[in-house]
């Protein structure tokens, strides 16, 4: 496939994806400026590589690769600081309702690990296989599926931990 024919294609496949890729940021960073800057610059870092791309069906799992990649560049040069936006900030002052109505599961998320995060969040939010999931990852899909299952008795451990905090305050 030609170079030209690839970047179309990577442009149309940016584009029906474009919402899934910046969700796949904003769950790294919780905020909109630096969610739509690593979008910014994976969308840059695909266009510059394009040529890279050997099989246009692994397209989705390379993007998503890229994104992961930037999202933990930025992490680590914010040290892991999370800053909520403006728009954060005026929701929690407001009192609205989440749209996420499982606040447990999200507090329980975010006491895993970012390896165990990053598996539970492909495989269920974004909805990948096991298979591009070890392509995003560049890992053994056995090591994905240890993971995964290491990550959701961790998820459980983290969900039952919080129940029982909540039941206990209450009394």
């Amino acid at each position: 496939m030609k170079n030209l024919d690839m970047n179309q294609l990577l442009a149309a496949r940016i584009t029906e994806r474009q919402e899934n890729l910046y969700r796949l940021a904003f769950y790294y960073v919780k905020n909109q400026e630096d969610a739509l800057d690593i979008v910014q610059e994976s969308i840059r870092k695909a266009l510059t590589s394009s040529n890279k791309i050997k099989d246009p069906a692994s397209i989705d799992s390379w993007l998503y690769k890229i994104i992961v990649r930037t999202a933990y560049d930025l992490l680590r040069k914010k040290k892991k600081l999370t800053v909520a936006d403006d728009e954060t900030i005026e929701y929690l002052r407001s009192g609205e309702e989440d749209h996420y109505p499982d606040l447990d599961l999200q507090k329980a998320l975010e006491g895993l690990s970012l390896k165990y995060r990053t598996i539970i969040v492909l495989r269920f939010f974004e909805d990948l296989k096991l298979e591009q999931i070890a392509e995003v990852l560049e890992e053994n899909v056995s090591t994905i599926k240890t993971r995964l299952y290491k990550a959701l008795q961790l998820l459980r451990a983290n969900m039952t931990e919080q129940g029982e905090t909540k039941r206990w305050k209450k009394n």
